[in-house]
């Protein structure tokens, strides 16, 4: 059995139990070392507010008194599923719990990023960690069902994310959340909503990412007023925007990135080889997704 299939087997035997809060380590993967599977522990909760019915909280070991948190919003194809598998999207599909592993024991390698990865990048991100060891970040993965990332539904989310799933990450984790440690960010249907929910909150996330954000043009007018005020509000808050070469998206991102320098609205722009896939989510989408926020955060 390959490492990722024992992950999902994993997976799948402790979701047995729906509609309590559970608490499990992560597997061990193949070829590596037992000890390494103690970055990690995963949670499962149900929740009853609509099209968000099931969170997996993946949370560092060990897990520090004062901690930095990132919302990790999924993809469309997470959103078709039922809550109970859909909300592993990140953790298990996307291989976030194998990206924990190799960001605390590098130098990463381009077979990490699947191949989706330039020479100078790779050269780029391994400095920094060779600089700045991964820390580790409490990963917060809600199942949210097929919605419009652009419509009324994104002034809900935000209001469950910071009325009531931080809330819950606090008191049953048992941590302090500091003022500058909130960040959100996703990918496709997830990177245009977590796009938005940031930009509308700057008070309360500190660093807003999107990797390959199903945008459009003509949102471009839009998502520029909105980082425009969102700056002003905050003006230490971290944006970053990731595409790849064969995404279908990315000329829309390219545009959303150039009207934010004309806007001069500061941001990390970065462009990878790869498709709009889950390849891309298993190698370059989680890595980056931990790295850059783990970054940051620290920063803010």
């Amino acid at each position: 059995m390959n490492r990722r299939a024992f992950i999902l087997s994993s997976v799948v035997s402790a979701l047995g139990c729906r509609g309590k809060s559970r608490t499990f380590s992560a597997p061990p993967l193949e070829g590596v070392a037992a000890a390494s599977f103690l970055r990690t522990r995963t949670r499962e909760w149900s929740f009853s507010f609509g099209p968000v019915d099931h969170v997996v909280v993946v949370e560092p070991v060990p897990l520090a008194r004062a901690t930095r948190v990132v919302i990790a919003l999924h993809g469309r194809g997470e959103a078709l599923k039922d809550g109970a598998h859909g909300a592993w999207g990140w953790p298990s599909d996307y291989a976030l719990l194998e990206a924990v592993e190799r960001l605390h024991a590098p130098p990463l390698t381009k077979g990490d990023y699947g191949g989706f990865v330039t020479d100078e990048h790779l050269s780029i991100r391994n400095r920094g960690l060779s600089t700045r060891s991964y820390e580790g970040l409490c990963v917060v993965c809600p199942h949210v069902g097929d919605v419009d990332p652009h419509g009324p539904f994104v002034t809900t989310l935000a209001s469950f994310i910071l009325g009531e799933l931080i809330p819950r990450v606090e008191r049953e984790l048992g941590i302090r959340l500091s003022k500058k440690g909130l960040g959100i960010d996703g990918v496709s249907m997830g990177g245009s909503l977590a796009l938005r929910v940031g930009l509308l909150h700057p008070d309360r996330f500190s660093s807003v990412g999107a990797i390959q954000p199903a945008i459009s043009a003509s949102q471009r007018t839009d998502l520029t007023e909105l980082a425009v005020r969102a700056r002003a509000r905050q003006p230490s808050l971290s944006l970053r925007l990731l595409t790849s070469d064969a995404d279908y998206f990315r000329s829309a991102i390219e545009a959303q990135s150039l009207a934010w320098t004309e806007a001069r609205i500061s941001h990390d722009m970065l462009v990878l080889p790869g498709p709009h896939d889950y390849a891309f989510n298993r190698g370059p989408g989680s890595l980056e997704l931990l790295a850059w926020h783990d970054a940051v955060l620290r920063e803010n």
